[in-house]
């Protein structure tokens, strides 16, 4: 088991090397340049190579990745173009917003699908209509879409919640997880959509295979037999759709960020596109990157814990 790990976090480590590498040669395509959006449209043509020289962006592009992967791997990401403050306090400035939206959002994604999956397996009929019925509507609608509409319909017209912005947990817990509601549905529907269907044909398939029906036999209880052997055998489809669905989420959430004003990830990602500050671009993809090889390690533990045959694999 201890080398199965070690060979999937070598191969997590190369994942990274590669996405973070084709990365930094993709953002190099987008033809900004520094110089000019630090000064601005009126500065000279001498400030402005003087300001690129500065920067570093004259410069050839192997020799600057050389130098920003050298900087990475002393866990120094660069430091911005526009603010010139170090890239990771530009990160951790943002990253308790985006944080605060993903992980309440897997927590709705989890409860809800799990919950959701056994109602439309052990009640069939209508339950199962209902549960597919809901699933549908995830799939049909776009996050920023949905966030939109329960922005119009709960904050704008309702008053219900507030309209934009992000108080800090640590200010206010309940005008903190008031702000959050609107933004959590958005970003869970799809969530929950693809991990409830997981969960319920993989529930349905082990509730009729024949061991069940053995133990059905001996007189188990139905909800011991649902809680003790059924959801454990149905668990990896549904972990491998809720690390998928988390994959989804990260970027979803980017756009309801933005929707909802929150000054989280996705909103530096879109204010250093415009501006096309690179060092920024690229601290977020190390750090999504990482995460979703973080969510993938964990899934992987998670399914050698839950199914012994997978460590001999």
């Amino acid at each position: 088991m201890a080398v199965l790990l070690l060979k999937r976090a070598v191969s997590a480590l190369l994942l990274l090397v590669a996405v973070t590498t084709l990365a930094f040669f993709l953002t190099s395509l987008g033809g900004t340049d520094p110089g000019r959006n630090i000064l601005g449209p009126g500065a000279s043509q001498e400030a402005v190579a003087a300001t690129n020289h500065s920067l570093g962006v004259d410069r050839s592009l192997l020799v600057q990745y050389a130098d920003w992967a050298g900087g990475v791997f002393r866990g120094d990401l660069g430091r911005s173009y526009m603010s010139n403050q170090p890239v990771s306090r530009e990160l951790s400035t943002h990253l308790p917003v985006s944080m605060s939206l993903m992980g309440l959002s897997l927590t709705v994604v989890a409860v809800a699908s799990l919950g959701l999956a056994v109602l439309a397996a052990t009640g069939r009929g209508r339950a199962d209509r209902l549960v597919q019925l809901i699933a549908l509507a995830g799939h049909a609608v776009p996050g920023y879409l949905l966030a939109l509409l329960l922005l119009t319909a709960f904050a704008v017209h309702w008053h219900i919640f507030p309209v934009l912005g992000y108080v800090p947990l640590s200010i206010s817990p309940g005008r903190w997880l008031s702000g959050m509601v609107l933004p959590v549905l958005a970003v869970s529907l799809s969530g929950i959509s693809g991990a409830l269907l997981q969960g319920r044909g993989a529930l349905l398939d082990v509730l009729d295979t024949d061991y069940m029906r053995t133990l059905r036999s001996r007189g188990i209880s139905r909800r011991a037999l649902l809680w003790r052997h059924a959801l454990r055998n149905a668990a990896p489809p549904w972990l491998t759709a809720m690390s998928l669905g988390a994959v989804a989420m990260l970027g979803g959430s980017f756009m309801v960020e933005k929707v909802f004003a929150m000054p989280g990830l996705g909103t530096l990602a879109v204010n250093s596109t415009l501006a096309g500050d690179r060092p920024v671009l690229m601290g977020l993809v190390v750090l999504t990157a990482a995460m979703v090889v973080l969510v993938n390690l964990l899934t992987d533990l998670a399914q050698l814990w839950l199914t012994p045959k997978a460590r001999t694999i």
